[in-house]
């Protein structure tokens, strides 16, 4: 039943007797909008440079799989473009995926070649601070982080396991490869001195993307590489039909992967808490993270640079 203000919107008097029952029926009309949904308060959160472009532009590695690649007609796909494109559903945003080498995406986000980087990037303090090796600032101004999922770092080699290979220790005295500019690359680099120390030297052949990487291991010019758990164990079930590869020993060194953004942009960096845990809440995060077998390293909430 339509109300009375709709049913006489040029009356300028109303009869007596409906003088009381007319305002009581316009104060309800003035209050029948719809109580806001969830999404809704998620998208009024969305700063108005991105609400007005109805893009989200995200920066990723698309050589990393099962986390970000080129799938079916060279399309993004993994675990991170699936989440992305879910939370761009959440924020009322078109998802555009830039596919940029892994050591140019927090540069990226600084110069604002895309909104965010999302790339299976470890949330460590030398990225939040832009820290160098050495731990001394770089004088760049470092990122802000959404941590959205938890990662340890893997030793992958060959089926077989032909030299042993088990802890950091072991790969001393030999030659190892990883992807260059990622926490395993830094694990390595740190492994170095610990070699040196024991008089077995240890060599880091060091690529732009883990595919490289994988092959000098497959190639034997290398013992191990070292990745994230997800990657490593994906390589190891779906090389040669899981005849190429095995994980070996434990991980180390859990960190949560973040969502890399201009420190500058709290507003966008606060709405994409609020969508990934709208994600969180509606079982979807649950069921993309399924999709990929990672649920073992399932965040319980959004939060904001909480890596170590």
């Amino acid at each position: 039943m339509r109300h009375l203000s709709c049913l006489f919107p040029h009356r300028r008097t109303l009869p007596a007797a409906l003088t009381t029952t007319s305002a009581l029926l316009l104060t309800a009309c003035a209050g029948t909008d719809a109580p806001k949904s969830a999404v809704d308060k998620v998208q009024a959160a969305v700063p108005a440079a991105q609400r007005a472009a109805g893009v989200l532009r995200i920066g990723s590695d698309l050589n990393y799989p099962p986390v970000a690649f080129r799938g079916v007609g060279g399309r993004p796909d993994g675990l991170d473009p699936d989440l992305a494109y879910a939370l761009g559903k959440v924020l009322g945003l078109r998802v555009e995926i830039v596919d940029t080498p892994f050591e140019k995406l927090i540069p990226g986000v600084n110069a604002r070649e895309f909104d965010v980087a999302m790339s299976g990037i470890s949330d460590t303090s030398k990225r939040r601070n832009a820290l160098g090796e050495d731990g001394i600032p770089t004088g760049g101004p470092g990122v802000d982080f959404v941590d959205y999922f938890i990662a340890g770092t893997s030793i992958i080699v060959k089926k077989g396991n032909p030299k042993g290979i088990r802890t950091l220790n072991d790969i001393c005295g030999h030659t190892v490869a990883v992807q260059r500019g990622t926490t395993q690359d830094e694990i390595v680099g740190r492994q170095v001195a610990a070699c040196d120390r024991q008089g077995k030297p240890l060599q880091v052949r060091r690529f732009d993307d883990d595919s490289q990487a994988l092959a000098e291991v497959a190639a034997g010019r290398a013992v191990a590489d070292f990745n994230d758990l997800p990657v490593a164990a994906y390589a190891a079930r779906t090389t040669d039909d899981g005849n190429r590869f095995e994980v070996t020993g434990m991980q180390t060194q859990s960190s949560p992967y973040g969502i890399a953004l201009n420190k500058s942009d709290t507003a966008l960096r606060d709405a994409v808490v609020k969508g990934l845990d709208q994600l969180m809440r509606s079982g979807e995060y649950d069921t993309i993270l399924a999709k990929w077998d990672v649920s073992a390293g399932a965040a319980q909430a959004a939060a904001i640079n909480g890596g170590l």
